[in-house]
């Protein structure tokens, strides 16, 4: 293992990079429980258009992406090879920023796709207990900034500029992906048709 290798393994967190991550990941947590906070069944199924995503489908994809990214900072991250030398701070605002916007749209692949697995009060469910996880993984999982993924989001919105995210960009996109989606939720409820009660 060479020195600069060594070295990156053994780079830990800052203290202020674990309370931004934490700061970020409990924001999103307060924001998806504010938008599906009291809705009706009618509320959760209410779709603006056939082609667009209802609450309940919404927050389905969140919690999808959710596991996905834990998975990935679970099983693939630790074996990974360490990221090529890039400004890490320019990467993480575009991960905090750019993604959680939606001036872009992406389609994402088919198995990220909402197919009703949960019911919404099981998706809300499972959404706090992976926001409790991902804060668990940035508080307590070594060497995430030595180990970096291949990511195509990540690839498309600095048009190839970026391509790898490390470990902690990791945890942060998953907040920046719930925040995106909250966005897409407020805009069903303030749809002229969206339901009363």
């Amino acid at each position: 293992m060479s020195t600069a290798t060594t070295a990156a393994a053994e780079q830990k967190l800052s203290a202020a990079e674990i309370g931004q991550g934490r700061s970020y990941l409990e924001q999103t947590l307060i924001l998806v429980v504010g938008a599906t906070k009291g809705l009706s069944g009618t509320q959760w199924e209410f779709k603006p258009s056939p082609e667009q995503w209802s609450l309940a489908q919404t927050l389905e994809h969140i919690v999808v992406v959710q596991e996905l990214i834990i998975g990935r900072v679970r099983d693939q991250l630790p074996s990974a090879p360490p990221p090529l030398e890039r400004d890490t701070q320019e990467v993480d605002a575009v991960v905090m920023y750019h993604f959680a916007g939606r001036l872009m749209k992406f389609k994402g692949p088919d198995v990220l796709m909402p197919t009703g697995r949960w019911t919404p009060d099981e998706a809300l469910d499972r959404f706090l207990e992976n926001s409790a996880t991902l804060t668990q993984l940035l508080e307590s999982t070594p060497g995430l900034r030595a180990h970096g993924l291949d990511s195509p989001p990540l690839k498309a919105v600095t048009q190839g500029k970026h391509q790898v995210m490390d470990g902690y960009q990791l945890i942060l996109v998953a907040g920046s992906h719930t925040e995106r989606h909250v966005k897409q939720m407020l805009e069903v409820k303030a749809h002229a048709d969206f339901p009363q009660n």
